[in-house]
């Protein structure tokens, strides 16, 4: 589905992990997963968040994760039983990252300057006896000065990026296989 919504960009990352975990059980755990279960996630955004933690606008940890990238400004823009779909608008170099709220429905016509368009997703395929889950984000940015600003960001970032998606990914296995076994 990220076809749908960026069919181009400017940078992209896959990553992947598999499971002895059923696809139910490991959508159940996409959506369940907290961001105490993924403390490499926490760490990296809290450096991050530095600017909002020092003022009143602070996030929170509680509740599942996908839930607070919602709360942040994501916009869900598409589910179905094998993969969710996720999209922002934003300034992400600057320090807040600079998102824009959206709608679902506007992100696909988004195109003012200055800003990069961002999407990620998980999708499941079934993989023998378990199920191969797979994450994708894609950037694309609005005009050649947000390209620039973007992908100086992006060359300090994407390492973090990286091991941030593997160690969400470990979590959701985790998560899915311990449910199987209870």
């Amino acid at each position: 589905m990220l076809d749908e919504f960026l069919p181009s960009y400017d940078v992209n990352e896959v990553h992947s992990v598999s499971t002895d975990a059923p696809p139910a059980a490991v959508m159940q755990a996409i959506h369940a997963l907290t961001p105490q279960e993924v403390p490499l996630l926490v760490a990296l955004m809290a450096v991050r968040s530095v600017p909002r933690l020092l003022g009143r606008n602070r996030p929170s940890l509680r509740g599942p994760l996908l839930d607070g990238f919602e709360r942040a400004g994501f916009a869900k823009l598409r589910e179905r039983p094998d993969e969710v779909v996720f999209g922002a608008v934003g300034r992400f170099w600057q320090p807040t990252g600079g998102l824009r709220p959206i709608e679902a429905a506007e992100f696909l016509d988004f195109d003012e300057p200055g800003f990069a368009k961002a999407v990620f997703d998980f999708r499941l395929e079934r993989s023998g006896e378990g199920t191969l889950v797979r994450t994708e984000t894609r950037v694309a940015t609005t005009d050649a000065h947000a390209r620039r600003r973007f992908g100086l960001y992006w060359k300090v970032v994407h390492p973090g990026s990286a091991l941030i998606r593997m160690a969400w990914l470990r979590a959701i296995r985790k998560r899915a296989e311990n449910a199987r076994l209870r």
